[in-house]
């Protein structure tokens, strides 16, 4: 009797565990999908989905892993990028894909990678509706370490509203290749740059190309996450400071090649870029660090979103992502701050392969977040993007999502069901 209770009990914790386990991957939930009390502009548009891979080489780019004191070595940057594009809109439910994704980490051995698939609502190499287009462009960088899948629940949702959207995979900084943080502190907001660059080119050249008129890239914002975030907002104007050139320094054997995009800098001035035209800033890293000061950050001038935990302890809140809103003085800015949140305010929901016993808590942690539920951020974060993207590049009338009273505790917030807009913060500061 003892051994078949036992046996009863263990069959019973297993079962348990696996309905734990496969809740996020289950046939009726998909990355982006809506939850009940999602706000408004968080469903999808009225566009189907395609997605493509396309290979990028950035040429002669500084290789800073191999380079030395004094002899600086080249190579050519490969970059793999993932687009999202609007198809035609015909009202039926949108084509499933499975995008290919790992665990782990490559320059960790406590942390070995391993293959999960995760699925989404795209269809690959789906034709492009380019009758209402070229449609605005978006570029998407990742954290440290990261890939350009992290944030599909975003990236869909957008193309879907008439944006192309890019991904990138950095180099050196992905879950599968990650290197020394030089060649990250170096290379973000050049990749940004260059992506911007070639999808120009893409989309006003081989007339055969799927990206032929279907992207326009004199009206292009940047979404950045972490690593991502200090890219974004160090290639749309606010210069690194010289402590930030003395950090890289450090880690790249004495290299000042970080110099050239440092404030006040005549060839950082130089690459000023007048397509883009707004930035969305997840969690970006750097403040504590040092790497912005008050001059680089007022040569941020276009339109910003930050995004922020209270509780932020990677990148920090008050003396970190609230440090540089409130330093970006000439730009017109908002910040949203999850209250009690850390740092993941911008991935995907946590895999179900993250939840396996005997994995290390940090393949839980690089997605969950201890007080919030990660697919209500996520509905959250596709409603407010998609207001100021709206109202930044389109000239949408979404404002009032926008003009808010700052705690979301004191009254419904416009777009929200009554009772939900609860635990956040919404600031706005105009520039002068």
């Amino acid at each position: 009797m003892k051994t078949n209770f036992l046996t009863l009990l263990l069959i019973c914790f297993v079962a348990g565990l696996a309905r734990t386990q496969t809740s996020a991957t289950k046939p009726d939930f998909i990355y982006g999908d809506l939850l009940p009390d999602a706000p408004e502009l968080a469903a999808r548009g009225k566009y189907g989905v395609g997605v493509q891979t396309v290979q990028l080489v950035h040429k002669n780019q500084l290789d800073v892993l191999h380079s030395k004191k004094g002899r600086d070595s080249l190579y050519n940057r490969p970059l793999t990028v993932e687009v999202w594009y609007p198809t035609a809109p015909d009202g039926t439910q949108p084509q499933t894909i499975t995008y290919d994704e790992v665990l782990g980490t490559s320059n960790d051995t406590k942390r070995p990678l391993m293959p999960f698939t995760f699925r989404g609502r795209a269809q690959r190499g789906a034709t492009p509706h380019k009758t209402e287009g070229p449609y605005p462009l978006l570029i998407v960088s990742h954290g440290y370490v990261g890939s350009r899948f992290l944030m599909t629940y975003l990236t869909e949702n957008l193309a879907s509203k008439g944006y192309v959207v890019v991904a990138i995979d950095h180099t050196e900084s992905t879950f599968k290749d990650a290197a020394n943080f030089a060649s990250t502190l170096l290379n973000r907001s050049l990749d940004d740059l260059f992506v911007l660059n070639e999808m120009a080119r893409l989309g006003s050249g081989d007339a055969k190309g799927f990206l032929y008129n279907l992207v326009d890239a004199n009206n292009t914002a940047l979404i950045g996450y972490s690593m991502g975030g200090y890219g974004a907002l160090n290639a749309a104007g606010a210069g690194y400071s010289p402590q930030a050139a003395k950090f890289f320094g450090q880690l790249a054997g004495g290299s000042t090649a970080l110099e050239q995009r440092t404030a006040g800098n005549e060839a950082y001035q130089a690459s000023a870029d007048a397509r883009i035209k707004a930035v969305v800033a997840f969690a970006p890293w750097g403040m504590e660090r040092g790497v912005w000061d008050s001059t680089g950050l007022k040569g941020l001038r276009v339109p910003t979103f930050f995004v922020a935990g209270s509780q932020d302890d990677i990148s920090g809140y008050e003396k970190g992502i609230k440090a540089i809103y409130e330093g970006s003085s000439n730009a017109d800015r908002y910040m949203l701050t999850y209250l009690n949140a850390r740092h993941n305010v911008a991935p995907n929901p946590t895999p179900a392969e993250a939840l396996a016993p005997g994995l290390h808590i940090d393949e839980y942690l690089r997605y969950a977040e201890p007080a919030w539920n990660e697919r209500r951020i996520n509905n959250i974060n596709q409603h407010f993007v998609t207001a100021f993207l709206g109202v930044t590049l389109k000239g949408l009338a979404y404002q009032k999502y926008l003009d808010l009273k700052q705690s979301s505790n004191e009254a419904t917030w416009a777009g929200f069901k009554p009772r939900t807009s609860v635990g956040l913060e919404l600031r706005h500061a105009k520039r002068p």
